[in-house]
């Protein structure tokens, strides 16, 4: 069992959120037991359950597009992405507590419509929301937005910045009014004062017309991983959704943010960090095991084998076999399309294929299927409950990060052995809340002030 001692952070508790994705190939949409992935009791059942196990967070993901596959519609991604904002309004009327965390692209909405719809959202759920903010490095996405690519690559973080800078901005100008709550008043509240953007918003003048909700308002996610992401992050995010997992990788990701977060004059802790993860519980390490493995069998098909492939080649081969070696010939595009939304295409396919070849020579895999499993693969933290709390444990109060995002294999049952079976043995070892602390997601995740108003707190 871990012990409390020679931890530099040895009282820190786990955090969970739950990453509600939709439709996509990692989740098991047709399994027998699963829901109809954008019906409302999904949703019900998934968030409640993660109410029951008092996590911090429901997180709701975007996709503004329908993900292609050389000009054809992935099937499998086709449904399963409604608006964020509308459902987790509906989800804030059947919880009390959990957080309500809304990934909202920051390329293509606009500013006065962001500030507004999640206030809106904070001051419904008496001050649980979130804004996830995240950017679009593609023109694609945009071609939905009358300005498709507007934003050029290297510009999108400061478009971005400037974004948040004008939302923060209009959410402040409530810091210091406080509306009536007598009947006999004279006003219900001061106006706010007008904003003004900057930058790419200079034509923005604006007064929010929704008040401070009993967080301030809502809390900051920013999920971006390059250093402009990075700086984004330190600049305005109360929390990084990361996808450094391994331990050391994350103490080094979780350095370089204490670190800019020094320079930027904010203290270290900050800024709260939770990588995105899945968990597999068994009875024993086989069993757990076994159950990884076969998770990942069934969501590596044949035909997600052949498109990841042809993806980076950016051609159809009609004569590849997933169960052979890669393609003998390289890439002949010099860029890797973006029309599944993917990131990381900045470079070249040339490149990302002379690394898939060193990785499976590395490795001794075979196939292309062994290869793409190694690529993909959604392991994050396979155990008992035992083995699971005092390795989560132990990284959470290494300081490597503050706990985990989890996506969803399975809806709804997906959250089952984690509250039912994980929760307790990380209560056991004094590393889980036993209850909600305060009403708010700024109470729950042990947050400051909103950076705007603690001069004046």
């Amino acid at each position: 069992m871990t012990t409390t001692t020679d931890y530099p952070r040895p009282n820190a508790h786990v955090h969970f959120g739950v990453f509600y994705a939709g439709v996509n190939e990692g989740v098991d949409w047709q399994s027998p037991t699963a829901l109809n992935q954008i019906d409302f009791e999904a949703f019900r059942q998934t968030i409640q359950t993660a109410e029951r196990g008092l996590f911090d967070a429901f997180f709701f993901g975007e996709g503004l597009r329908l993900r292609e596959h050389l000009g054809e519609v992935i099937e499998i991604n086709v449904a399963g992405r409604p608006d964020s904002q509308t459902h987790l309004a509906a989800l804030a009327a059947i919880t009390d507590r959990i957080g309500l965390v809304a990934t909202q692209n920051a390329t293509y909405h606009e500013p006065y419509a962001l500030a507004r719809r999640l206030a809106t959202l904070d001051v419904l759920s008496g001050g649980r929301a979130a804004w996830n903010i995240v950017t679009t490095v593609n023109g694609w996405t945009g071609e939905n937005f009358r300005r498709g690519g507007y934003v050029d690559v290297p510009r999108r973080y400061e478009h971005a910045e400037q974004n948040v800078r004008l939302v923060r901005a209009l959410w402040d100008s409530w810091a210091n009014i406080a509306p009536s709550d007598s009947t006999h008043a004279a006003e219900w509240s001061q106006a706010p004062e007008l904003i003004e953007g900057d930058g790419d918003f200079s034509s923005v003048k604006a007064r929010l017309s929704v008040p401070s909700s009993a967080q301030g308002h809502p809390v900051l996610f920013q999920a971006g991983d390059s250093a402009g992401g990075r700086d984004l992050a330190v600049k305005h995010a109360d929390v990084i959704f990361s996808r450094h997992l391994q331990l050391d990788d994350a103490l080094e990701f979780a350095a370089d943010i204490r670190s800019r977060l020094r320079a930027a004059g904010r203290p270290e802790d900050d800024v709260l960090l939770l990588p995105g993860g899945s968990i597999v519980i068994g009875d024993t390490l086989a069993d757990a095991e076994d159950r990884w493995r076969a998770e990942q069998e069934a969501a590596l098909t044949d035909a997600h084998v052949v498109q990841f492939v042809e993806h980076t080649y950016g051609e159809a081969l009609p004569d590849f076999d997933p169960n052979g070696p890669l393609p003998s010939f390289a890439p002949s595009t010099s860029e890797i399309s973006v029309e599944r939304g993917t990131v990381g295409h900045y470079r070249t396919p040339q490149d990302v294929v002379a690394e898939w070849r060193d990785i499976s020579e590395a490795k001794g895999f075979a196939t292309a299927r062994e290869l793409v499993a190694h690529l993909t693969s959604s392991r994050s933290f396979v155990g008992t409950p035992d083995s699971l709390a005092d390795e989560l444990a132990h990284a959470v109060r290494s300081g490597a990060y503050d706990g985990l995002n989890l996506g969803l294999r399975h809806v709804p049952h997906g959250l089952d052995d984690v509250v039912n079976r994980l929760v307790p043995a990380l209560q056991e070892r004094g590393a889980y809340p036993t209850e909600y602390v305060g009403t708010t997601l700024r109470d729950h995740l042990g947050l400051r002030p909103p950076l705007g108003r603690r001069a004046s707190a």
